[in-house]
């Protein structure tokens, strides 16, 4: 009976280090990954860093105040991304659309309340979590060219592309609905 119980204790002890020796499980990957886009434009770095949200069979029920979106606190404003605020850094002085922007950080929100014609807003603040939307610091509004894509734009994606001689445009598409803005770099 010694002897079992000495063997039992044995094989608890060796079973009991070996799952301590097991890595983690991996984690699953977020659901909206952070992604950046930059661009160099007239010698100046421009990046825009979101997380990209999935339309992950939702399509259809994005957009409008009865979709996904209308469930956002600050609705029509949009944090156009998910989890935290959508960064735009520049190096540059911008003109986007007919609004200034001095170079620095600033949060990129998006006025959806007419679903045909979207408005950027470029706010003051950066940094906060992405319900978190205080219109008092506000730099502006442009409005933007907002179209219908040909197919369905599963994940969440800005572009920027560059024109030439200093000038861009920045693209937001999403699910059925893409949306751009000229800007120049000074």
């Amino acid at each position: 009976m010694k002897r079992f119980l000495i063997s039992c204790c044995t094989a608890l002890l060796a079973a009991s280090t070996f799952a301590a020796a097991q890595p983690p499980a991996p984690k699953p990957p977020p659901k909206s990954p952070p992604a950046t886009e930059t661009a160099t434009i007239a010698g100046k770095t421009i990046s825009i860093a979101y997380s990209s949200p999935r339309v992950n069979g939702r399509e259809g029920k994005i957009f409008g105040k009865d979709g996904q979106i209308g469930k956002d606190p600050s609705y029509p404003i949009w944090r156009a991304g998910a989890n935290s605020a959508t960064v735009l850094h520049t190096d540059a002085d911008l003109t986007i659309g007919s609004l200034t922007v001095p170079k620095g950080d600033y949060s990129l929100w998006v006025d959806i309340t007419d679903p045909n014609n979207w408005v950027l807003v470029v706010n003051k603040q950066s940094g906060q979590w992405g319900r978190t939307y205080d219109a008092a610091k506000n730099l502006g509004t442009t409005p933007m060219a907002t179209k219908s894509t040909p197919g369905l734009v599963e994940d969440l994606k800005y572009t920027i592309t560059d024109l030439g001689g200093g000038k861009g445009t920045i693209t937001l598409a999403w699910e059925d609905k893409s949306a751009s803005v000229n800007f120049t770099a000074m």
